[in-house]
């Protein structure tokens, strides 16, 4: 496992929270993707962020600006993230956080992962499984 990171989905103002946070805390952007950059162009203004990493300190927050229209209506707007090297765990773990929750996105290959998927657990948590794509 290589890690869990809070994911934060802002409703289209993510990229004034990058500025504010770079600013506040002296946070580093690591990187930054627009919509529009994507190869999801579709899901949204082409000008919101699809993905945005920034390292405060030692550690590293995730966000973008949250497609969906009731984003923000349940449960908050920070999911946790969890970032690993094997597709294998990745089904483990995301069928552990499955039971008795509710799949938001099921577990499969991206443009940017071996296998993403969504996942709400019985207590109401989100969390993001994200096993990274293999490098050539």
């Amino acid at each position: 496992m290589l890690g869990v990171n809070p994911y934060i989905a802002f409703k289209g103002n993510c990229r004034n929270a990058i500025e504010f946070y770079k600013n506040a805390l002296d946070a580093q952007v690591l990187f930054t993707q627009t919509v529009g950059e994507s190869p999801m162009s579709n899901m949204g203004p082409p000008d919101n962020i699809m993905h945005c990493t920034i390292k405060v300190g030692d550690s590293t927050i995730m966000m973008c600006d949250d497609p969906r229209p009731d984003g923000q209506t349940n449960g908050g707007n920070i999911s946790l993230a969890i970032g690993l090297d094997s597709p294998e765990v990745a089904k483990r773990i995301f069928g552990n956080l499955s039971e008795e929750g509710s799949v938001v996105m099921p577990l499969e290959k991206t443009y940017w992962a071996e296998v993403f998927g969504m996942v709400t657990d019985k207590f109401g948590v989100r969390w993001m499984i994200n096993c990274e794509a293999k490098q050539p």
